[in-house]
């Protein structure tokens, strides 16, 4: 099994877009918070974000391909199948069927509306960000347009509404504001 360490390591050996790297930690402080929330295995979920997006500087201009070089890159870590398979089911390449892969799906895209909030709110901090703001911001589609709606509203999957899925993931990225710059 790989460290945390390690993980973090290799995405930032394959990872040079610093933008994309906070994406990364945003989405590993989420799942990890999510984990938290449902009792699950905190360390696994954490990983799972950390690595979601490890071979996107290779696919980015091939999305089909994306995660199947992550799989291949991992294969010598011996990771649980759980893993690989929510890597997978994050971009829409297999259908989500666990809890896992329902979280990754939905909490991918919540990290970079969550920024938008964030940065579009007069502190410019996470913690300015209210549930109604958020909500607000959710029903104007032209608003971080890029964050997939239907992916964050799939939160549904895991027993969830809307507000305190955001709730959740904004409170993981919170506690890593400062490598954030939230």
């Amino acid at each position: 099994m790989i460290t945390r360490e390690e993980a973090a390591s290799l995405m930032e050996s394959k990872i040079k877009n610093i933008n994309l790297r906070k994406h990364i930690y945003a989405v590993e402080a989420g799942m990890i918070r999510l984990a938290e929330h449902f009792g699950e295995d905190v360390e696994i979920w954490g990983l799972t974000g950390l690595l979601h997006d490890l071979d996107y500087d290779k696919t980015v201009k091939k999305p089909q391909q994306h995660t199947f070089i992550t799989e291949e890159w991992l294969k010598d870590y011996h990771l649980p199948q759980e893993m690989i398979s929510a890597i997978r089911c994050h971009p829409g390449h297999t259908p989500c069927q666990t809890r896992m892969d329902w979280a990754l799906y939905a909490t991918d895209p919540t990290t970079g509306f969550l920024v938008a909030c964030a940065l579009m709110h007069p502190g410019k901090r996470l913690e300015g960000v209210d549930v109604e703001f958020m909500l607000r911001r959710f029903k104007e589609k032209r608003f971080a347009a890029g964050a997939e709606r239907e992916n964050m509203a799939a939160c549904s999957n895991l027993g969830l509404e809307l507000p305190d899925f955001l709730t959740l993931v904004k409170d993981g990225m919170m506690k890593i504001g400062d490598v954030l710059g939230l």
